[in-house]
This record gives structure tokens, sequence and C-alpha cells, in this order.
């Protein structure tokens, strides 16, 4: 994020991957530059004492109206558009699309088109009400679940990949949906934690899985080196999958 990530009045604490409520941490460390360096040591544990945030129901990821904790299980809202839709979208389309947008970088500022899009998006409004902030925070944010938000989007894969800012909260919203798990599939959602635990509270990038190779995972991912780029990852730096429910190609 041209340099170092920023600190901003308007947001809660900004960890490396996404947005997260507590705006009383926001001093007391600042994060790596890139999405794919290590970050400080201390970042795991103070982003597991942080408080659980209301799991999202499943479409529009929304907890609005919903107690804390509501889930919706996948697939109980196939008769909605957006849904019918995403049932057509194969792994191969949101890769296929995300590798469109290889060599997309921040811009002198910092900010990316994936990032104004998000922050005009009424999933935004949401995310504010959970995390804080407002709109414009976001456009110097850290990226990369923005990226992967960006292409389900455009795809119309939203309702089954989700949608979010801040990837500890999409990775929980996979697995209270039953679709979380340890082995790397195309068009998997990954995450990141370069301290190598297994925690989902510690979790600090995210990407999109294309494959696998010699025991290695090939990944696209955007905010890394400050663009979208392709990776080939440690399984020992990964939490977990996200398995949207792609159509069978």
């Amino acid at each position: 994020m041209s340099g170092r990530h920023r600190k901003h009045a308007h947001l809660s604490l900004k960890i490396t991957g996404g947005l997260v409520a507590g705006a009383a941490l926001a001093s007391t460390f600042a994060m790596s530059a890139h999405a794919d360096t290590p970050a400080q040591p201390a970042l795991a544990a103070k982003a597991a004492a942080l408080p659980q945030m209301p799991v999202p129901e499943t479409g529009s990821m929304t907890t609005a109206g919903k107690p804390a904790g509501t889930v919706v299980k996948p697939g109980a809202k196939a008769a909605a558009p957006a849904a019918q839709k995403a049932a057509e979208v194969t792994a191969a389309q949101m890769i296929a699309k995300a590798k469109s947008q290889l060599g997309q970088k921040e811009d002198g500022k910092g900010e990316t088109k994936f990032a104004h899009w998000y922050s005009k998006t009424s999933r935004a409004a949401e995310t504010i009400a959970r995390d804080g902030g407002d709109r414009k925070g976001y456009l110097k944010a850290s990226w990369c679940d923005m990226f992967v938000s960006w292409t389900a989007s455009e795809v119309g894969a939203q309702s089954i990949v989700g949608q979010d800012a801040w990837t500890v909260a999409h990775a929980k919203w996979f697995k209270a949906n039953g679709k979380w798990g340890t082995t790397p599939k195309a068009g998997a959602i990954v995450f990141f934690d370069w301290g190598g635990s297994k925690s989902l509270d510690a979790i600090e990038h995210v990407g999109i899985v294309t494959g696998t190779s010699n025991g290695k995972i090939n990944t696209i991912e955007g905010n890394t080196g400050n663009r979208v780029q392709l990776k080939t990852r440690s399984a020992g730096q990964i939490v977990g999958y996200g398995y949207p429910d792609y159509k069978a190609s």
C-alpha cells in the first residue's frame, strides 16, 4: 500500500487483509507494508484477543435485523435471482475473471478500483455498521478481500463467495455455513496467517486458489506487492479454505 499501511481516523483498527472494530487498538501497532510480507509477531495475539463479530447471513452477508450468530444455510435463498445466477458460475469463470486483473495496482494515492467499487456498495454500509468508519476509509484500506469480493460480483457469484473487506469475518462466514475446510480446490477462497497459526482470528490475507503443484498452492491475490499477482504459497501459511457452491464444470 504505497510503502506501508496507513492508520485512518475514520476507520476502526485495520488489519492486513481487511477492517476490524476496535478503534482503541488502532494506535497500538502498525501493519506490514505488503500483504505478502509477514506481519509483526504481536499481530496474531492482538487479533485473537478481539471480540468476535456477528456471523453474517448467507447471500447479502448482512446481520441487519438478525440476532448475533444467526446463520442462513447455503441454498436457503436459492429462489432469489442472485442465487439463481450464482448457481451457474463455475470455478473456472471465477479464476478467469480474477486473472483478467493481473497487474492492476494501487495508484499514487494507494487506492485501487476494487476499493472504490466496494466503498460504493450496499455491503460497505453493512460492514461500516459492523466495524465502524465510513465509506472513504475503504479507499486506502487493505484491499485483498475487496478484490475477491469484486471478482465474485463481476461473475455473479457474490451470494456463494460472499462479500467483505475483513478477512476474519469472511472466513467465519464460510465456516458458519459449513463451507470451510483444509483441502485446496480450484476456485476456493484461501485465507492466510503468516505466523503459521490455524486460528481464524489470526487471518491476515486472502486469495483465490488456481491449483496446486509440487505440494504448493497456486493462487491469485490482490494487495500483494501492492498489485494483483499470481503467487505460489506454502501450506504452512494457510489457515483454511472457503468453498463456494460453484456449478460443476
